[in-house]
């Protein structure tokens, strides 16, 4: 889809539960609407592996429709920076996340569960985007949700 059809779906903060992983339980506590800019703050509420988990993100650079990053401020990472990027490509948007991580426990904790967790989230993401942005779904990306089988519910 194009970009200026695309971008307006990441500006909605709500948006992100749409795309995250029913298995993590995401919940945003902040209350909304939320205004993305530079600075704004965003709490949540997620499940990892059955612990329950708060994470606070910043929006620390907001350059609609081209990219945005997210840092947490709190949560379970030593360090998350997670920056999105948008470009039109052949009448169609590209989408590319760029993401530097730091555990709790060191390398052998981030090899046998977290790498493979976030790899799964992001997979998830790419699915979940496609059923609601293909070319071939031309409804908005609400009605395309109510059509869908989301295989992870």
């Amino acid at each position: 889809r194009p970009l200026d059809e695309l971008f307006p779906f990441f500006a909605e903060a709500a948006n992100l539960g749409r795309i995250t992983p029913p298995w993590l339980q995401f919940e945003i506590l902040t209350s909304g609407p939320v205004t993305m800019e530079s600075g704004t703050l965003i709490d949540y509420r997620i499940r990892w592996r059955g612990l329950p988990m708060r994470w606070r993100s910043e929006i620390s650079v907001w350059d609609p429709p081209h990219r945005f990053v997210d840092r947490q401020v709190r949560g379970p990472y030593r360090l998350w920076h997670h920056e999105h990027r948008f470009a039109e490509r052949d009448g169609g948007t590209e989408i590319s996340d760029h993401v530097r991580y730091g555990v709790w426990g060191g390398a052998l904790i981030e090899r046998l569960f977290v790498r493979r967790d976030v790899a799964a989230i992001f997979e998830f993401r790419r699915r979940r985007l496609t059923e609601l942005f293909s070319t071939e779904n031309q409804t908005s990306p609400q009605e395309s949700e109510k059509k869908t089988v989301d295989p992870w519910r």
